[in-house]
């Protein structure tokens, strides 16, 4: 990794041909003028030590960038990557291809990692805000640039192989690249097609994520849908007994167990272990083409062209589907109904107060158990929520392939011998199908536990199969279980058309004082997107596909945008006592964003920047931007609809509320029945029900972001330069969702749960939230249960602040060659503020800290960062060790008051992994990890690369699978922020002529 001021040597070849240097975050090219921006770079060289397969694994390791959405992410991914600057959220920067941008892959405007061409990228530039007049308004917290080889001429063909050291996960990757000059150097074309492949990790096959684990109560957790079925509407028995509890004191309803060998439904029970189905590494297989040429027409006019192709394919998986929580009713003669449970469902008392009143009675119970069908007057039906684990039927699997292209055309030349024009036009398209596999229906749970008999419905359509709900893993029949299930799609499709013209150079003349003339740029754009997404009839159905987290409704939109922009770099002084160097940087961009269906936003953003050079050695820079960000498709045109959160603990769980008056109140006002009271159950696999969605009326974010660094070349130590930066962003009138401590916060206050103290039963932050109408949680069907309100708005806020410092050094030892970059991030702050004009008015940190609520952008950010890489190069042998740390963490201070602290105390009897080791769940330590990569370059044409990754094996941090948000807390660790795959081993062969 270099520093922007180290950037310029290294792509010199590549700007041979004009000498002039384009830097990411600017428009104006200026052979001596560098930027007051920091930029991150990450060199092909440093790509290929690391030997990275994929984008979103090159900035993964970026100090300073918060993994977001990528391969290790399973139950979440929607089968792309992003990037995540600065840990405001993957939808507040912008992705660019050589300065461009690309077909988004989403609704949200995002653009799918996976579709770089990684095999003919020169570097990556990653720049922190200030880029909202170069590249467009929204570039809130900055934008990651890919810049590709230019007039490459020759053949590269590279082959590589990965493989854990457990024999799992194995990943191929093939690239061929040819290009050519042509016409006596005045064209060139070069054209590059790749093809991946990689297996999954499976959780099951690491020691530390077999079983999952609790992160609050340190026993081995899991889901509450499971197997044997739980139910919830039945009475408890009279301990030691068979006898139903007729004491109208003790509390209605409750989950309980099916025992299947007695068929008595029992109040304790079993959690259902998801951990081996679910993958650290997700199957991915792409096929990818990209293509440019360029030709110069005439001595002033040169014409170009680039087209992308690129297939995916991903697959997530995740445990079995089945009945969440889903209400049935069941007939009493079901032949699949033991006798005992049939005699607990006829008990369920039916009154809300103190006296007991059974649901049926002896003799009516008895003559439903022998009815012949709902003809018969003694027939009757019991109606409750199921819980059953459909293991027979497979795992799930959501199947996703996206297809992507993106063409590019322009023509450029010179209008005088300083001023350039540039015009160009693009459209892409982006397809991505997700096939879900093995999900039963709910129903058809209902259709298929009305049968008289073992092998017909009642209701006899679709080839219906009775089912046994009672029985262990395996009495679900064969039959049965191809019945309850089906396959179902949803399609997402995207498109972006633009256009852009730039004029740049210099106005031929310069300030006073100094002799290089006045850089500027005008420029103007024109982008139409449009996205939507088209679900069967399946998919759109709340409730209906068993532990789908919720509908995918059909949704459509589209808006235009009108830009217009200038940029001015003005050499203030040159030459001067204490001014080597004084430039001046400024620009404007006025943005119009039309709303099909809606209305219009119009923004101006600007930013200014100073550079200062007071000796040759030091240079001082800053700057300071405005910008802001309109509302993408996903958030204005989004229905409501409801969903899942992270959510560990629900104040109205267990024995609180029957102690305490208030809170009861509160409970029952918010839809809890109040036979449930003291028998609520914390929302399933920490997983509450949401509801939310997009909002016509959303005006656009507003941030302003500054920068002041220092470089530093001292001429007394050739090959050396530091750089070190402070940024500081800020976002108000943010679109966002209050996040579901928030929710909970927001009514209940703190400290909870034990303590909790609700504003009152009528309070409107308390009765928005809605229960479950049958169990009094927060989870269940989607239909019934709407559960949290996490609509969007433009009340939250957002602040980061940080400190980057790059360090390169290259020197010749005599016995070797050697070079080192080192990378570190100092974040010095993260916080959101939910929503600013509630009671509930805080910052929220997340600095440091790890929980569901500080999941509200991407993974983890730890305080400290950094990455240092040591190069050795002795004769055709370069040896490079790379070493990757990040601090410790800790859980979020208000996680332990809203919800509990973190276990402390010996892993588990049956965990396997430490068995019986004190742990803190609450903290992890500062990790370290190193990898080395060993390359002999046989000749000019041919390169053997060979890397360890993880060197020393290092397992990643052992903390529960629920204290954060589902996407990047699982396996009992953070995957995308700790090495959970182990050591690793890659070779690689490069062949270039």
């Amino acid at each position: 990794m270099l520093s922007s001021t180290a950037v310029f040597a290294q792509d010199a070849e590549d700007d041979a041909a004009d000498q002039t240097i384009v830097v990411t975050g600017s428009l104006i090219r200026n052979p001596n003028l560098e930027q007051a921006n920091p930029v991150n770079v990450t060199t092909s060289d440093a790509i290929e030590l690391k030997q990275s397969n994929t984008a979103e694994e090159v900035l993964r390791e970026v100090p300073g960038i918060v993994p977001n959405i990528g391969t290790a992410v399973n139950n979440g991914n929607g089968g792309s990557s992003y990037v995540d600057l600065r840990g405001l959220g993957s939808n507040r920067n912008i992705v660019l291809l050589d300065g461009n941008r690309i077909v988004p892959a989403d609704l949200q405007g995002r653009v799918d990692l996976n579709n770089i061409p990684l095999a003919l990228v020169s570097r990556v530039d990653a720049l922190t805000g200030a880029a909202v007049t170069t590249y467009g308004a929204d570039a809130i917290t900055g934008v990651v640039n890919f810049v590709t080889k230019k007039d490459f001429a020759g053949i590269d063909l590279s082959l590589g192989e990965q493989i854990t050291q457990q024999g799992d996960g194995n990943y191929l990757r093939a690239d061929l690249t040819i290009g050519a000059n042509f016409d006596d150097g005045r064209g060139n074309a070069v054209l590059s097609v790749g093809y991946q492949e990689s297996d999954p990790v499976y959780q099951g096959g690491r020691d530390f994520s077999v079983f999952g684990i609790d992160s609050y109560t340190g026993t081995l957790g899991g889901s509450g849908t499971t197997v044997p079925s739980r139910i919830t509407g039945t009475r408890g028995l009279i301990a030691g007994t068979t006898t139903p509890n007729t004491d109208g004191t003790v509390a209605n309803g409750g989950t309980r167990q099916v025992d299947p060998a007695t068929g008595l439904a029992r109040s304790s029970y079993a959690f259902f272990n998801f951990n081996p189905y679910n993958i650290f590494q997700t199957p991915f297989k792409r096929y990818n083409i990209f293509a440019q040429a360029n030709y110069e027409v005439s001595d002033a006019v040169e014409v170009y062209t680039r087209g992308l192709f690129s297939k995916n394919t991903i697959d997530t998986i995740i445990a079995p589907s089945g009945s969440f929580g889903g209400s049935v009713t069941m007939n009493l003669n079901n032949p699949y109904m033991p006798a005992t449970l049939r005699s607990q469902f006829c008990a369920f008392n039916t009154a809300t107060g103190g006296a007991y009143v059974p649901l049926y009675s002896p003799a009516v119970c008895a003559a439903a158990a022998t009815a012949t069908g709902p003809s018969d007057p003694n027939y009757r039906t019991v109606t409750f929520n199921l819980s059953r684990r459909a293991v027979e039927v497979g795992p799930r699997i959501s199947n996703y392939t996206s297809t992507v292209f993106d063409y590019r055309v322009g023509a450029r030349g010179a209008i005088t011998s300083s001023i350039d024009w540039d015009l160009s036009a693009s459209y892409g398209e982006s397809d991505k199908v997700q096939a879900i596999k093995n999900y039963t229906l709910q129903s058809r749970w209902r259709q298929a536990l009305l049968a008289n008999n073992t092998t017909t419905c009642i209701t006899n359509t679709g080839g219906c199969v009775p089912v046994n709900p009672f029985g262990p893993a395996g009495s679900i029949s064969a039959a049965a279980a191809d019945f309850l299930s089906d396959d179902s799609t949803t399609q997402v499709k995207t498109s972006l058309a633009q256009v852009r013209a730039v004029v740049s150079g210099d106005l031929g003349f310069s300030s006073p004082g100094a002799s290089e003339p006045i850089g500027f740029a005008l420029g103007a754009e024109y982008r139409n997107y449009t996205a939507r997404q088209a679900s069967d009839i399946l998919s759109k159905t709340p409730g209906e596909l068993g532990g789908a987290g919720g509908a995918a409704p059909d949704i459509f939109g589209a808006y235009k945008v009108y830009e217009g922009y200038g940029e001015i770099v003005a050499p203030l002084l040159e030459d001067k006592p204490f001014f080597k160097s004084l430039t001046l940087e400024a620009g404007a961009r006025f943005s119009s964003q039309k709303i099909d269906g809606g209305g219009t936003n119009n923004d101006w953003t600007y930013k200014v920047g100073l550079s200062w050079e007071p000796v040759d050695d030091l240079k001082i820079r800053g700057n300071y931007a405005r910008a802001v960000r309109a509302p993408n498709i996903a958030e204005l045109f989004s229905p409501v609809s409801t969903g899942l959160t992270s959510l560990a603990a629900d104040p109205c769980a267990g024995a609180a509320p029957t102690t305490n008056a208030n809170l009861r109140a509160v409970c029952i006002a918010q839809g809890a029945p109040v036979g449930t009271i003291g028998s609520i159950l914390n929302p399933t696999a920490a997983q509450a029900n949401s509801t939310g969605g997009g909002n016509l009326a959303l005006a656009p974010e507003k941030a302003t972001t500054w920068t002041v660094g220092a470089v530093f070349q001292p001429q007394f130590l050739p090959g050396f330069s530091l750089s070190v930066d402070y940024c500081n962003i800020k976002v108000t009138d943010e679109i966002g969702a209050p996040t579901s401590g928030d929710v909970i916060a927001a009514c209940f206050g703190s400290p909870a749960p034990s303590g909790v103290t609700a504003a009152s039963a009528t309070d409107p932050l308390c009765t928005a939230i809605r229960r479950n109408p049958v169990t009094g949680g927060l989870d269940g069907d989607p239909a019934t249960t709407l559960g949290l309100p996490q609509t969007l708005s433009n009340s939250g806020r957002l602040k980061t602040s940080g400190i980057d410092l790059i360090a390169n050094y290259a020197n010749d030892l005599g016995f070797a060659k050697w070079s080192s970059g080192f990378v570190l991030n100092y974040a010095i702050s993260q916080t959101f503020n939910a929503n600013v004009n509630s009671p509930l008015n805080f910052d929220r940190e997340c600095v440091g800290y790890y929980s569901a609520n500080c999941g509200f952008t991407g993974s983890m950010q730890p305080k400290w960062q950094w990455s240092w890489r040591n190069t050795f190069t002795f004769g055709k042998l370069d040896a490079s060790i790379l070493w990757r740390h990040i601090s410790g963490m800790q859980q979020e201070p208000d996680d332990i008051i809203q919800v509990a602290p973190a276990y402390t105390g010996p892993l588990p009897v049956g965990f396997g992994y430490r068995e019986g080791e004190t742990v803190n769940f609450g903290k992890i330590g500062a990790y370290d990890w190193f990898d080395l990569t060993l390359r002999f370059n046989v000749n000019d044409n041919l390169t053997f690369t060979a890397a360890v990754q993880n060197l020393f094996d290092k397992d990643p941090p052992v903390v529960g699978s629920s204290i954060g948000s589902t996407s990047y807390n699982s396996g009992n660790t953070y995957p995308s922020t700790y090495d959970a795959l182990g050591r690793r081993f890659a070779v690689s062969a490069r062949i270039k002529f």
